[in-house]
């Protein structure tokens, strides 16, 4: 038998899971069992906690439904256990080195207890320095161990299951479990208090708790908040039926309603059509339980008290607002000319129209990317829906005849977005734009993150430098409704790079479907259309972004790698859309595609891919073709930029450090062969895990639809999808 059961809940926090395994695995005592719970089989969370199961015997992954809650996911971890001592911690929180080694030091010298309390850290979202220490209040009792009698006020109500290590034999034997519901840490310690009979307590920190961004999903407005009454009826009715001693009774009671009273004086937790309801109830449940001869405590804190008490809500509310800082509220953020501000002041006011879609891409660059291909299939499966593309003066003629446009900054753009019920777009929607309740706001992102993105890039200097503000980038997140994705490695990225409340979409891009669903006549035309020779092999080098570069550089001297390459090569030269100035010069074998509006298209033309750490590599591999690795600066570019991972560990193809090394891959024609299929087969396997050719069908049904997530269509498994055929291939 284990010392320790560890079970770690991780719905909806898959992208820092792997933190909190590690940080428990990483520590210097090892007799423990680590129990990931998982929402099910296929959640992303799941294909985290596989890993660590091939690793590692000790971890042994279960699965709860995240419909039942945490609760219920904290519950099967329980009936999963095997170990002595039960610690739970949150998914996205890690214990601190040497924590297990310290719980079991403090279990020696005060034998078995029943709890085992210790403090912990908070600490900011962004992993900065710990901004408080918490745990349970000053003890001082003479032994290691003693009875919650000699310690009254340590209860655990005030305090996360997390803070506490729980014998499991103890639990089992008074058959406790996490309540249903809401709230469920406050059932859960009062219930522990109500039975427990030998305590002791830790003074050293044991789990440092990440504090999330979007703050606690206990914290947010909605009816699971009457969960704490339900809570607090429970604990008080088991401390009744238990004949709980008046000296225990008293601080559990004043603490439970301690909660309770800051919900009710929280103006924003409950829909305002309930407070005074949830109040009544507390009301009757204080006179109900309030043991005899209780004394409300001192200051503020006994005036609330006593107000519920008398059931003055009124003055309640009156006290309540006169108690918090009045902030005076924010201006309407500038959105352009003084006469444009005051239009869309007006148009925000106006009702929303159920059936206007405002399409962006890159910025207002055009008719592309994922918002396009989504535009096109809404208008066969959603043909009631009304869309307005924005796009920059000068690039109206992208759009396909009939597209209806706003010019971005105009005063139809401002209209269009105020009054607009879904807004989609690949990257984000000027700082100004308001997200008013009842939109729905779409980011379908414009690649898989290779390079850090978000928050992450704030370590990095050079990046940061050029990035902006963070607080202005995480409000426009704080936008976002829904979020795509194309492979759960993007799911965790995203999470960490760009932390907010939205849900994401494990649907695929949208604008991926070409891949699945082209002919080889479609390659044919596109490759008609860039002026591709008949017969020849077409390499596209799309090299990426160098954010310690002041220009496009290309880094690679492509006359002299068409030479040595082969006569029949060619090259579609690809830069980052950073340098996108309508065309540069090429001649001979170069034919420069940057200005061409489809990446798409430019990937169907190609027979082969080099890159060096483009994004574009993880679009190009749904057409299993080709790809090779050009890193001559790897070791640069990852301490400039950072990374998600290591590409040269895990690349899609042959990689070439050199332009020697480059050119002998297609003299020979290894870039296409065995091994390099090898490495592309595993990669696809990573990052090619949506993209099927109906991502954009199923984000119209889901987004603009309504239709729930089940009657979407399925995923097609990897083996089963036909990628559009290359053209050497149509030759032969």
């Amino acid at each position: 038998m284990p010392r320790f059961s560890i079970i770690v809940p991780s719905h909806g926090v898959a992208g820092r899971l792997s933190q909190a395994l590690d940080s428990v695995l990483a520590q210097s005592f090892g007799d423990f069992e680590l129990i990931p719970v998982c929402d099910g089989p296929d959640a992303p969370a799941a294909d985290v906690a596989a890993g660590y199961t091939r690793r590692d015997s000790r971890v042994s992954p279960v699965h709860s439904p995240p419909s039942a809650g945490l609760g219920a996911a904290r519950n099967a971890g329980m009936r999963a256990a095997s170990g002595a001592y039960l610690l739970f911690l949150d998914g996205d929180d890690v214990l601190v080195p040497g924590a297990l080694t310290a719980l079991a030091d403090r279990l020696g010298e005060t034998g078995d207890v029943d709890v085992l309390y210790f403090e912990h850290e908070r600490t900011p979202w962004w992993e900065g320095k710990p901004v408080t220490t918490a745990g349970p209040p000053p003890v001082t009792a003479p032994a290691p161990a003693f009875s919650p009698d000699e310690a009254p006020r340590l209860t655990g109500v005030p305090l996360p299951a997390w803070s506490a290590a729980y014998r499991r034999s103890f639990v089992t034997g008074h058959g406790l479990a996490f309540p249903d519901g809401h709230r469920t840490d406050v059932g859960w310690g009062g219930l522990v208090t109500v039975a427990a009979e030998r305590i002791a307590v830790l003074r050293r920190v044991v789990v440092r708790h990440l504090l999330r961004r979007q703050g606690s999903r206990l914290e947010l407005a909605g009816e699971h908040q009457l969960d704490l009454l339900d809570q607090t009826e429970r604990v008080l009715v088991r401390a009744a039926e238990e004949g709980l001693p008046a000296q225990r009774f008293a601080p559990l009671f004043e603490q439970l309603f301690d909660a309770v009273l800051a919900s009710a004086a929280h103006p924003g937790r409950l829909p305002a059509r309930r407070r005074r309801a949830f109040f009544r109830r507390a009301r009757r449940l204080y006179r109900c339980h309030r043991p005899a001869g209780f004394r409300v405590p001192g200051g503020r804190c006994g005036a609330r008290h006593r107000l519920l008490a008398a059931g003055a809500y009124t003055a309640f509310r009156a006290l309540c607002a006169a108690d918090r800082l009045r902030v005076p509220g924010g201006r309407l953020p500038r959105a352009g000319g003084r006469l444009t501000r005051l239009a869309y002041r007006w148009h925000l006011h106006r009702p929303l129209d159920p059936n206007l879609v405002v399409y962006c891409a890159y910025w207002g660059r055009g008719y592309a990317c994922s918002p396009a291909a989504l535009h096109a299939k809404a208008r066969e499966l959603a043909p009631h829906l009304r869309a307005v593309f924005l796009v920059e003066p000068g690039q109206e003629h992208t759009l396909p005849e009939g597209v209806d446009h706003a010019l971005i900054g105009s005063r139809r753009y401002w209209k269009v977005l105020a009054r607009a019920t879904y807004l989609v777009n690949n990257a984000n929607f000027a700082d100004a734009v308001v997200k008013r309740p009842g939109s729905v706001h779409l980011q379908t992102q414009h690649g898989t993150p290779l390079k850090t993105m978000g928050c992450d890039q704030s370590t990095y200097p050079v990046v940061a430098a050029r990035s902006g503000s963070f607080a202005k980038l995480l409000r426009r997140v704080d936008r976002w409704d829904y979020n795509l994705s194309s492979n759960r490695h993007s799911t965790e990225m995203w999470e960490r790079a760009f932390p907010g409340a939205y849900e994401p979409l494990e649907y695929g891009y949208p604008r991926n479907d070409v891949y699945c669903t082209a002919r080889a006549e479609d390659v044919a035309r596109v490759r008609r259309r860039l002026g591709v020779p008949e017969g020849s092999t077409a390499v596209l080098y799309a090299p990426t972004h160098r954010d310690h570069h002041t220009g496009f550089e290309p880094g690679l001297d492509l006359e002299a790698f068409c030479a040595a390459a082969g006569e029949d090569v060619v090259v579609l030269l690809r830069a980052h859309y950073f340098y996108d100035r309508g065309g540069r010069n090429g001649g001979g074998r170069i034919i420069d595609v940057t200005a061409h509006r489809s990446s798409e298209d430019v990937c169907l033309a190609a027979d082969a891919l080099i890159t060096d750490y483009s994004s574009i590599m993880f679009d190009y591999a749904n057409l299993d073709r080709p790809i090779v690795i050009y890193a001559d600066d790897w070791e640069v570019y990852r301490e400039t930029r950072g990374v998600c991972f290591d590409l040269m560990q895990a690349p899609p193809g042959p990689v070439a450090r050199t332009p020697e090394e480059l050119a002998r891959l297609f003299r020979d024609g290894s870039y296409a062969g065995p091994g390099a299929a090898r490495l592309r087969a595993r990669f696809r396997e990573r990052f090619c895990q949506f993209d099927d050719g109906r991502a954009a069908e199923r984000v119209v049904r889901r987004v603009f639809l309504g239709e729930p997530p089940e009657q979407l269509p399925p995923v097609i498994p990897l083996a089963e999808r036909i990628p559009a055929p290359a053209a050497i291939l149509v030759r032969s």
